[in-house]
């Protein structure tokens, strides 16, 4: 996916520019036409070099926070429904807002309304690139379809629920890695520092080490002589695999590896399946037409591989072919989504059926994630034992020689 720098026209007549990213220029043009009527300008933004790519990474500075958000649409939902107007709601959130990117937002909205800008254009200049497209369509399709409120609680429920999902799949793939590091670190300290004590014990008699001590020994004086390198080695890894993953070809390579991993890329396609199912379903019952609703579908999907073959499939829509069968052709969601797809598709209950096969797909998700994490934990555990056992009986074989020649 590529950027490209814009210069538009806003329906109040300000010329604004942006960097957007589309699959090529005319999704690009899609995309801004999504905010601006009218675009002047349009051309691909030059590529920063890597290093300058890096180290400009956005480090969470106005990243949107998920709970912060869902409580916002579901205030929304709530005060709309109360019969107070839209100005005099933005305000009264904006007040007790605590999250400050969101905040700033609201307020900048809450001036939009009053002047007499739409709540959904004034969302989509002021959020930038902070708001999810997804809300972003469903507010301006429930705003002229006169059913704010309506739309502001099929987001909210939207966004908890991807949010519960976010969150047990990050802790499948998290808290292992996590535990694992903190094993290795371990591990390193006691070959570093605790296993040279009991040698320095161990040179002063005359005894003959058992095998398993001598190789001890050897891994210990290999750390010990060579940690800063190991260190400057990962590092480097570390910085590589970053770099790799900022281009174009690394971020699809590294999306395809995270599919095929065990147990975790059986996680990744469960999880896309469950993010393609509810988004197509909220964005179709939003009143949004099929091919739009592809489009903003494949921007939210967090595998970047699946991200751009769902993308490409509106090529095919508009050709007029099914969604059951582009979806076949692109291969990239499990068989059953498609299959259900399809059906949902022939029977006209599109909506519907996805909103049923997000449902089924959301309970293997949680029970795959549950899976993942029953079957990684005491594969660690197993690995600290074999580690610790050898260090202690290397230790205690050592400790028996010693005694044997005094």
């Amino acid at each position: 996916m590529a950027a490209y720098k814009y210069t538009a026209v806003s329906k109040d007549g300000k010329k604004v520019t942006g960097v957007i990213e589309g699959f090529n220029e005319l999704d690009a043009v899609a995309k801004i036409k999504e905010s601006y009527s009218i675009v002047l300008q349009i051309s691909e933004a030059q590529e920063k070099g890597k290093a300058a790519s890096f180290l400009s990474m956005d480090i969470g500075g106005n990243k949107l926070n998920d709970k912060a958000f869902t409580l916002m649409c579901s205030q929304f939902a709530v005060i709309l429904r109360a019969g107070i107007s839209i100005t005099r709601t933005v305000e009264l959130i904006a007040e007790k807002m605590t999250d400050k990117p969101l905040k700033r937002i609201l307020e900048q909205v809450a001036k939009d309304v009053e002047a007499g800008r739409s709540l959904s254009t004034s969302f989509a200049e002021r959020g930038g690139k902070m708001l999810p497209v997804t809300f972003l369509e469903t507010i301006r399709a429930g705003e002229e379809a006169g059913s704010l409120d309506t739309a502001f609680d099929s987001v909210s429920k939207h966004y908890a629920k991807q949010s519960k999902m976010k969150g047990k799949v990050r802790g499948a793939m998290i808290y292992p890695a996590f535990v694992l590091a903190i094993a290795v670190v371990v591990v390193i300290v006691l070959m570093v520092r605790v296993v040279p004590t009991f040698t320095a014990i161990f040179e002063g008699y005359d005894a003959e080490l058992p095998f398993m001590t001598q190789l001890l020994i050897a891994i210990s004086d290999f750390f010990r002589k060579y940690i800063l390198y190991i260190v400057a080695i990962v590092a480097a890894l570390v910085l590589g695999f970053k770099l790799y993953g900022n281009t174009e070809d690394g971020r699809i390579n590294l999306a395809k590896l995270q599919l095929k991993l065990p147990v975790l890329g059986n996680i990744g396609n469960l999880n896309a399946a469950s993010q393609f199912a509810n988004t197509m379903a909220m964005m179709l019952q939003a009143g949004l037409p099929m091919t739009k609703a592809v489009t903003i579908t494949s921007r939210v999907l967090s595998n970047y591989h699946i991200s751009q073959q769902v993308g490409k499939i509106t090529a095919k829509l508009e050709e007029g072919q099914t969604l059951g069968r582009s979806l076949r052709d692109a291969a990239c969601l499990p068989d059953i989504m498609v299959d259900m797809a399809a059906v949902g598709e022939e029977s006209g209950e599109l909506a519907q059926t996805l909103t049923m096969t997000a449902e089924y797909y959301d309970t293997e998700l949680e029970q795959a994630t549950a899976d993942a994490l029953a079957k990684l934990e005491p594969t660690i555990m197993v690995f600290l034992a074999v580690v610790a056992g050898f260090i202690v009986i290397s230790i205690y074989m050592a400790m028996f020689s010693m005694y044997s020649v005094m």
